[in-house]
């Protein structure tokens, strides 16, 4: 558990099998400066977990979870998304692109709803991609976004992946239902919603309330 986030680590594969956080509106603003933050291993994990090293011209970028830019609140909270913990090998392109739009987006709804909750994390899958470094890191075949909004007395909730390449992704494409996802990865989401609710929320989406 971090300052503002909680990641679930896979110690065999070296990559995070899942980071949650609530992200509210206050929070989408602040001047804290990712410049003077390095990559690091996780004081809190005292078991074998990724090195910075193992990342060296694999080809592969060193891609947030729980990503910076909804940490700017506090240079403590932002400094410990860069621990590995909370770390994927991850494809330049879809870093730097379609990914980081949906982050975008994701502080947008925040804002937009008072707060969001968050959980990202990795799909192995195949592992088509096969492993990295000295300690064999898994390089995903594609990540997941799930994410849940307050709506006047009730919820709204969507989740999203996208393969881990180069390809364009464009959000309403890769829209799917939280049971949707739920059933691609064994996880279950938003599970402190009231069962009923929980059901209603996570089986459909509902576009206009992401705009």
């Amino acid at each position: 558990k971090h300052k503002g986030y909680v990641t679930s680590y896979d110690a065999d594969a070296m990559i995070p099998e899942w980071v949650a956080y609530e992200l509210t509106a206050e929070e989408t603003r602040g001047d804290a400066s990712r410049e003077e933050s390095i990559f690091k291993m996780d004081p809190q994990y005292r078991k074998a977990q990724a090195m910075r090293e193992d990342y060296y011209d694999s080809g592969w970028t060193k891609g947030h979870m729980a990503c910076a830019g909804d940490f700017k609140w506090d240079a403590d909270a932002l400094d410990g998304t860069f621990y590995l913990t909370n770390i994927c090998p991850q494809d330049e392109t879809l870093n730097g692109g379609d990914w980081n739009y949906l982050e975008k987006q994701v502080r947008y709804w925040a804002r937009d709803n008072g707060r969001a909750w968050v959980v990202t994390g990795p799909i192995i899958g195949r592992n088509k991609y096969g492993r990295i470094g000295d300690n064999d890191v898994v390089v995903p075949d594609s990540f997941f976004k799930a994410v849940l909004l307050p709506r006047g007395d009730g919820y709204s909730a969507i989740a999203f992946v996208m393969g881990n390449d180069s390809r364009r992704y464009y959000l309403e494409k890769c829209a799917l239902s939280v049971n949707e996802l739920e059933r691609m990865t064994g996880m279950d989401f938003f599970p402190n919603l009231p069962d009923d609710v929980e059901e209603k929320v996570e089986g459909k989406v509902t576009l206009s309330d992401f705009n």
